[in-house]
């Protein structure tokens, strides 16, 4: 249990993700947890802003997840890669991954993280988005093939974990860092207390 929050706060929360970097966010902060897989189409839920796409996606994700449970708090979180209005999902391929490190290298680009919490009793709900500025090293074409060879960003939108290995790619970022990795804390914390609080006073 996080020591700084109330334990009020805290409790029957359900990570809607299969994603290991969100489910090391909440350990790292000392959450108690459940994870529960929340398979959603989401080439079937494309909207035109990114952040509302991100956060569409991540409300589906959550709704997924409560739709067999009769109590919890459930999180639920999509994040999106966008350089010049173009969304790079996880790759297909590692030549897929390839392109997509040879579009961002040397720029700037935007991560846009959705997040979604449901109080499934009450169906209470609340939702955000995170964005972050990342800009990345001009590695040369030898460099992001042997990176793509490592195999890590294959199941990453962007084709890259800026946690791990990835990080070499990575020169600046401007806002939060765990949004890069899937899970922004303070987008988190926010509407987790909105949605127990709007509990507390019903």
């Amino acid at each position: 249990m996080n020591p700084m929050l109330p334990a009020a706060l805290q409790g029957d929360l359900v990570l809607a993700s299969s994603s290991p970097r969100r489910a090391a966010i909440l350990a790292m902060l000392r959450f108690e947890f459940e994870t529960v897989l929340a398979p959603i189409d989401e080439d079937a839920a494309t909207l035109p802003d990114p952040a509302a796409h991100a956060e569409h996606l991540a409300l589906l994700k959550a709704d997924a997840a409560a739709r067999d449970r009769a109590r919890g708090i459930v999180i639920g979180a999509d994040t999106i890669v966008v350089a010049d209005g173009l969304v790079l999902n996880k790759p297909r391929s590692a030549a897929d991954a390839l392109a997509m490190q040879a579009r961002l290298r040397g720029r700037w680009h935007t991560v846009f993280t959705g997040v979604a919490i449901l109080d499934v009793a009450s169906r209470r709900r609340a939702s955000g988005t995170e964005r972050t500025e990342v800009l990345f090293h001009d590695w040369d074409d030898g460099f992001l093939q042997r990176y793509v060879d490592t195999g890590e960003g294959m199941d990453k939108a962007g084709a890259y974990a800026i946690q791990g290995l990835g990080a070499l790619l990575v020169r600046e970022i401007r806002g939060c860092y765990y949004n890069v990795m899937g899970l922004p804390i303070g987008t988190f914390v926010r509407l987790l207390r909105q949605v127990r609080e709007a509990g507390d006073r019903t």
